[in-house]
């Protein structure tokens, strides 16, 4: 039996891979019908991002997509890019970087098998159907081969799927433990229906809570699709700015990706906006998968108490129950979510580190790391706002 030859290449431009190769590999699940699991792995996602600049020359996200083919025929890809810096990354390895570098070593540039900016759980490792184990291990092996015959530090494989993290350890990568808050739909028929599951004190928070949102007035909207439109955003570009400003110094996201998201993203995305005489004041960006919603960014130009609770979290509730969605990601940490039903879970990312006393020592972190977060997990669950078993409250 002839054993199938794998040929794995690495593409500094999305335009050089077909969008139906790419796609049948991240997304094979849309020949069917319906969505992407993961928006944010698709072509028209990635490309979006590189042909705005948000990726790119300047930006330290130099991208260097690996495709996998046996027989001429693609059948894995992953998104890959050589990075200058860990900003953007949102699994923070800024400590990794400053100890290797104290102890003489060059930690920059490393490799990152990640969608940039998007701290979503999802496939990073993706192939077509049928070739699974073997795309994804030759993905890997050549990421490393990659990272080693450039003498670079590391690479890091970050927000994979539990399955992809299980694998690449067997493979000889360090798999490390890290958390995100979610919420989880138990097939509620209703908000009512979620808040009937609490205790009665953190129910009458969240009623609260809404009620004094939804008093700023005006009037919150949900758009998708057509009904999102060019001055919507104006608004929110003004709305990401600020945010952007306080939270990272520079916005990831150039001006010019929210122009081509309005040309090939729209069914992807929900925009939650608050509006005052008609003017959008505030405002939630959502990507929407085939059973997850993803809140991504949020802003405003005006203060108003518990808006920033409705626009993110409970209209993200009340579109995943109205459309069966299994559960709500808000992004990265934020311990204030889980008040309001986001509990926490474990996310998973691979890290393979050439030097070889470095990677004991990281290895060793990770070990207390991952033992750390289960605790804190089990800690944080046992005060999450949801009734306990026998109570009447």
């Amino acid at each position: 039996m002839t054993e199938t030859r794998i040929e794995i290449e690495a593409v500094g431009s999305l335009t050089d891979i077909a969008p139906e190769d790419w796609d049948a590999c991240a997304c094979p699940e849309v020949e069917g019908g319906g969505r992407a699991f993961d928006p944010f792995t698709t072509y028209r996602f990635l490309h979006a991002l590189e042909a705005s600049g948000s990726v790119g020359a300047g930006t330290g996200w130099q991208p260097q997509y690996l495709v996998a083919r046996a027989d001429g025929q693609v059948i894995g890809v992953a998104p890959l890019y050589a990075k200058s810096h860990s900003q953007g990354e949102y699994i923070f390895d800024h400590n990794w970087a400053h100890a290797y570098e104290r102890a003489g070593g060059r930690y920059y540039p490393k490799l990152q098998i990640t969608v940039p900016f998007t701290p979503a759980t999802g496939r990073k490792l993706m192939a077509r159907p049928g070739f699974e184990v073997m795309a994804r291990n030759a993905l890997v092996e050549g990421a490393v081969r990659i990272a080693a015959q450039n003498h670079l530090s590391s690479l890091h494989v970050t927000f994979c799927t539990e399955d992809e993290a299980e694998a690449g350890e067997a493979m000889g990568l360090l798999h490390r433990k890290t958390q995100q808050f979610h919420w989880e739909n138990n097939t509620y028929s209703d908000f009512d229906a979620f808040l009937a599951q609490l205790s009665s004190r953190k129910r009458k928070n969240i009623r609260k809570e809404r009620s004094t949102a939804q008093a700023f007035g005006g009037d919150i909207v949900s758009l998708s699709g057509d009904a999102i439109l060019p001055e919507h955003w104006d608004a929110f570009w003004a709305f990401y700015q600020d945010t952007g400003a306080r939270k990272w110094g520079t916005p990831y996201l150039t001006r010019k990706f929210f122009d081509i998201a309005h040309e090939t993203l729209l069914d992807d995305i929900l925009l939650v906006l608050a509006l005052r005489d008609g003017r959008p004041v505030a405002g939630a960006l959502n990507f929407i998968g085939r059973e997850t919603l993803y809140g991504r960014y949020w802003g405003t130009v005006e203060d108003h108490p518990c808006l920033h609770f409705e626009l993110c979290y409970y209209q993200a509730i009340d579109y995943a129950i109205a459309h069966g969605m299994t559960r709500v990601e808000a992004g990265a940490q934020g311990e204030h979510k889980l008040a309001r039903g986001y509990l926490p879970v474990v996310t998973h990312s691979l890290h393979w580190v050439a030097d070889e006393g470095f990677r004991n020592a990281i290895e060793q972190y990770l070990r207390a790391e991952r033992e750390a977060v289960g605790q804190d997990i089990e800690i944080l669950t046992s005060y999450g706002p949801f009734r306990k078993t026998g109570s009447e409250d």
